[in-house]
């Protein structure tokens, strides 16, 4: 019997859609407000059930789709500031930036455009249901459940979260970006080294809806650290987004 690799595997059940649209982003605010503002209450309820926030306006979102019933798995957004705006900051540098460990270089000692954040990362709960697990908005771990899936697609859903984050890493290497910035409980970094993501801490751990830190992702680690079957399914989640995304080079107004 021919056992199927893990991009297989994943690919068999999901695909990473581009949210180029108004429709394909508001489904990305409405799953955000699903689970950071009804389910955890992290944010406040509004009567249009999209949780949005000013970063929206230079942030460019991801959706996985769940191909069998068409419902979508989950979102994350890559946050770039423009380069012709230096009002327009990063969440951290409004929330984390008293805590920058020393010596850190920071956004300004980059060249706009050449980073970003990674932000609101959100999987539905039909797509994480765990006991314990329930004020999390995403999973990087086992899962038990049932439901309207089937075993073998469930055993797919821990790695909703790591198709998300290769598959906003590989927007920002289309970006050309130098690096990436998230912040996330000490504890994911952990777990994301285990599938070959090595963020690096930059920040003193804090209360924010929990203890979470600040971290960065060099370009060098982007998929520097994969395993041969992470790399596969890295890879394959690139191709899928090349097909839908024509990129612009920023310009500073007056060049």
């Amino acid at each position: 019997m021919t056992t199927s690799s893990l991009a297989e595997n994943f690919n068999q059940y999901f695909e990473i859609i581009f949210a180029g649209t108004a429709d394909l982003k508001e489904k990305g605010y409405q799953i955000r407000h699903h689970v950071y503002a009804e389910e955890l209450g992290w944010e406040p309820v509004s009567e249009d059930g999209f949780e949005t926030d000013e970063y929206d306006r230079y942030a460019y979102s991801l959706l996985l789709k769940h191909k069998r019933t068409g419902a979508y798995a989950g979102t994350v957004r890559l946050i770039i500031p423009p380069p012709n705006a230096p009002e327009s900051k990063l969440p951290f540098e409004n929330h984390f930036i008293d805590s920058l460990l020393p010596e850190v270089k920071l956004p300004c000692d980059y060249n706009r455009g050449a980073y970003g954040e990674v932000s609101r990362l959100a999987v539905p709960e039909d797509f994480r249901r765990r006991a314990g697990e329930k004020k999390q908005p995403f999973i990087v771990n086992e899962l038990v459940g049932d439901g309207a899936f089937s075993e073998e697609e469930r055993r797919n859903f821990p790695n909703i979260a790591i198709g998300l984050y290769l598959s906003v890493i590989s927007f920002a290497k289309m970006c050309n970006h130098e690096t990436m910035f998230v912040v996330v409980e000490p504890r994911l970094k952990k777990r994301l080294e285990r599938v070959g993501l090595f963020f690096e801490q930059i920040g003193e751990e804090k209360d924010y809806h929990g203890i979470r830190a600040l971290f960065c992702l060099p370009r060098e680690n982007f998929e520097s650290k994969f395993n041969v079957e992470m790399l596969e399914l890295y890879q394959s989640l690139e191709e899928q987004l090349i097909k839908q995304i024509k990129l612009h080079p920023y310009l500073v107004q007056g060049e």
